[in-house]
């Protein structure tokens, strides 16, 4: 089984409530996430890692859309499913992750990069990342 950081573990330790984790995520956030993984995570925080990304959606199809493009460009998809309702709209999720190697700022930029993909593809969101080590070979 994997050890999982999830940002939203990080934001609450930032003292930022869950219903503001839609906000885009900060440098200063990403920043607080990896410090904390340096000092508790117990794997090699500055080499390859496994990052999964989260997309929402109201409904499934234009997550379905999104997967096969994101798939194109190296992600591996791990699922799209639904989860119970909440105060949003955005029921259904998608799951994608890629083994890659990142700094605040290469984060940053990977973050901003599937903001904008959220965007194109009319997404409800790009809800952020969780991380963990990479399977043993």
């Amino acid at each position: 089984m994997r050890k999982i950081v999830p940002v939203l573990v990080g934001l609450l330790l930032l003292g930022i409530p869950i219903a503001q984790a839609a906000a885009p995520i900060t440098k200063e956030q990403l920043q607080s996430m990896f410090d904390s993984m340096r000092r508790d995570a117990p794997w090699k925080v500055d080499g390859p890692l496994l990052w999964g990304y989260y997309f929402t959606n109201a409904t499934p199809e234009p997550l379905k859309q999104a997967a096969v493009q994101l798939e194109a460009m190296g992600y591996r998809v791990v699922d799209i499913s639904e989860r119970p309702s909440t105060a949003s709209s955005a029921r259904w999720w998608l799951h994608v992750e890629k083994f890659e190697t990142h700094s605040v700022e290469s984060l940053h930029s990977r973050n901003q990069q599937l903001y904008e993909l959220a965007a194109k593809w009319k997404l409800s969101s790009y809800d952020g990342m969780d991380v963990g080590p990479a399977p043993p070979k």
